[in-house]
């Protein structure tokens, strides 16, 4: 699953042409074609317009994130979606009290053509001619009375906003705080309830190092960056850190989150979360769980710590934008703290909340610790990664045997299956995230989602592009393949070949400590970059250990802009890596297997000088007939070979054990040995066809 970062850029172009950014500025809308899957937001946004009337401001930016800032949000969430009617998971919407406009990225521009009302304008970002919000706005707003630009500070990165307001100032205008959000007060009807699940404790089997050793650790880099207080916000950080589980994200991502913040002092620690009263004695929900969450936090059960206590206890408070906003502010008042820590993902409430002379701004130390894997966190990985791909297999051969067959599959079905085929193996907790699961020209749609309205069959004649994941008590998974059941042309084979070809030359490299992962990308992207195409996506981006399908701060990518979060690639991280090509209404592309960094040995090395590589933990063939090996080092067909061998060692033995015995065979018949004669390659079983034949011949 494609990977980026929102929230903190200002995209910068060079040429502007507002001309062509006019309501429904594209085909379908210019044609007058009818879109079932277009929603119509114009009563939102009349309601909007009026409160921003009485408020008098001129604008009103609706982000995408929560107050967590989160690159996938609740339902309760989306604010952005709610308002517009895209909901892709990166765009930001902008009202005016004429015009109403979309900023999203390449990945999203077919999605949001699909979803936008015809009343939207859309700001393919990156594009000639596209101008910025703020430049727009600088237009929009010249003749206008009111020049404050309003948007809530709840749900914006510290960073986006100060940047904001900087451009904002160039155009004369500026931004304003607006509390509470506008969109809350006009969101009355049909909204999600905001997500209440029961939390579970995550057993150290599982973990790898419990939630006492992982604060020490995360104090211990408190007292080396001179830090009074460690405010945590992102939700994979407090799931990490106190070894504890839920289902509060549910939607286009399974997050195993639960919406909560946390203080991290040297002699105390406060965790705030929602009914903290009912939840801290909750049994457990998952049968792997054998105590709650009072027991496992050592506190009482109003969440207060025993005052004799000799053990190591968090005070659980209840969870609440404002109040933690106040206790924040009581904190940065108190003359004895001098340095507060905060992360670059922090919203601007909290943010603006602290004197700046207080504030100390860097990637958390849980961020750090979560994303280098412990040793039990490294096997985990290992394995469910196995369980995952014989259900993969279990999967493809049956769709390919019933679509040959002529029954009836849809993206849907597809997608609903393989669902519950991942929750026969051990250990799954569901799937984490909807799958990607694209025929034909939807599969060129980057992050398309299927719906009732959008459902395809999946046919023999068409590409079928499945890009997915489970959620397993020992880890994470996130898979892409793509499939064919005919002949493809020389250009469709061209293209699945140097996917393939740069998935596997950036899974072969090696590189010297220090590196950060856009360092790298061009490596995927060669093959591809050879014949004049490439892919309007990331790389690779992080992937968390039972937590998040996208994991920061790290990724591998030179597509985005450079930020300051980013930190080099490391051992013990795990990214993706996935090369794509994407033919507009025609067909894509998308190859994705996860890796694990390492330390590797070379012939030789050089004093102070560490070399990094990859190791490979997604094991599931490719569609051999889709590989045109001529075009193809000899490198990278040694790597296919040793690839094969160990799919076949270690998921063929998963599904023999399952009995599974079709899957086995699938999986056979993609993982023969691909020899070098000369200038022909062949597979091991053809060469000994051809054999057979000769010495008949001769015979």
């Amino acid at each position: 699953m494609d990977f980026l970062y929102r929230g903190l850029f200002v995209v910068l172009c060079v040429s502007h042409s507002y001309a062509s950014l006019q309501p429904g500025n594209w085909n379908t809308c210019e044609n007058g074609e009818f879109v079932s899957t277009r929603t119509n937001t114009s009563s939102q946004v009349m309601a909007l317009r009026t409160e921003m009337t009485l408020k008098k401001i001129g604008a009103y930016i609706v982000p995408s994130e929560d107050f967590h800032m989160s690159e996938f949000v609740s339902g309760y969430d989306q604010r952005r979606a709610f308002i517009s009617g895209f909901d892709g998971s990166m765009g930001t919407a902008v009202i005016t009290a004429t015009h109403a406009a979309l900023w999203t990225r390449g990945k999203y521009f077919l999605q949001a053509e699909t979803q936008l009302g015809c009343d939207w304008i859309l700001m393919r970002e990156r594009e000639p001619g596209v101008p910025t919000i703020e430049e727009w706005l600088g237009e929009q707003l010249k003749e206008q009375t009111l020049k404050k630009v309003g948007a809530c500070p709840y749900f914006f990165g510290n960073s986006a906003w100060q940047q904001h307001s900087m451009a904002l100032e160039q155009q004369g205008l500026r931004i304003e705080p607006v509390l509470p959000d506008l969109v809350d007060k006009i969101w009355t009807d049909d909204r999600p309830e905001f997500p209440d699940t029961v939390i579970n404790p995550y057993p150290l089997k599982y973990a790898g190092k419990s939630w006492q050793d992982k604060v020490g650790e995360v104090r211990q880099e408190m007292e080396k960056r001179d830090a009074d207080a460690l405010i945590v916000t992102m939700l994979d950080e407090t799931a990490w850190l106190f070894n504890m589980r839920a289902t509060d994200i549910r939607g286009f991502v399974n997050d195993p989150f639960f919406y909560s913040l946390a203080i991290v002092r040297p002699n105390s620690i406060s965790l705030y979360i929602k009914n903290k009263d009912i939840k801290l004695t909750a049994a457990p929900k998952d049968p792997e769980s054998d105590v709650n969450m009072k027991e496992h936090l050592n506190t009482r059960a109003d969440g207060s710590c025993p005052k004799t206590a000799n053990k190591l206890c968090v005070t659980v408070k209840e969870y609440s934008y404002d109040t933690f906003i106040m206790e924040l502010d009581a904190l940065a008042r108190n003359a004895s703290v001098k340095r507060i820590w905060l992360s670059y993902f922090c919203n601007y409430a909290v943010y603006n909340m602290i004197d700046e002379d207080k504030i100390f701004v860097d990637n958390t130390p849980v961020a750090m610790l979560k994303t280098q894997k412990n040793d039990v966190e490294v096997q985990g990985m290992t394995n469910c990664h196995i369980r995952d791909a014989a259900a993969l297999a279990i999967f493809a051969s049956k769709l390919e045997k019933g679509v040959k067959a002529g029954e009836e599959w849809t993206e849907l079905s597809a997608s609903k299956e393989l669902t519950r085929l991942r929750s026969l193996q051990d250990l799954n907790r569901g799937d984490s995230f909807a799958s990607i699961s694209s025929s034909g020209s939807n599969a060129a749609i980057i992050h398309y989602f299927p719906n009732n309205q959008t459902d395809r069959r999946i046919t023999a004649d068409e590409t079928y592009l499945i890009d997915s994941g489970g959620q397993y008590l020992d880890g994470t998974t996130d898979v892409t393949r793509t499939f064919l059941w005919r002949e493809p042309t020389s250009f469709e084979k061209e293209c699945y070949t140097r996917v393939l070809m740069g998935q596997i030359n950036l899974a072969m490299a090696i590189w010297t400590k220090g590196l950060f992962g856009r360092e790298i990308d061009a490596w995927a992207r060669q093959p591809l970059f050879d014949i004049g195409l490439t892919y309007k996506h990331g790389t690779g981006h992080g992937i968390g250990h039972y937590l998040s399908v996208h994991e920061g701060p790290g990724r591998i990518s030179n597509y985005h802009a450079k930020f300051e979060w980013d930190v080099p690639l490391a051992e013990h991280m795990f990214y993706s890596d996935e090369p794509g090509y994407y033919e507009d209404g025609k067909f894509g592309i998308r190859l994705e297997n996860i890796v694990y960094v390492k330390k590797v040995e070379t012939k030789y090395s050089m004093k102070g000088v560490t070399m990094l590589g990859m190791e490979t933990v997604t094991l599931f063939p490719y569609e051999t007939h889709l590989i045109d090996y001529t075009i193809m080092s000899e490198k990278q067909i040694s790597w296919l070979n040793d690839y094969n061998a160990m799919t076949l060692e270690k998921v063929g033995k998963l599904l023999k054990e399952q009995d599974a015995m079709d899957a086995y065979k699938w999986i056979e018949k993609r993982t023969k040995k691909v020899v070098i004669s000369g200038a022909a390659t062949l597979l091991v079983s053809n060469c000994i066809l051809y054999s057979l034949m000769l010495v008949d011949l001769l015979w």
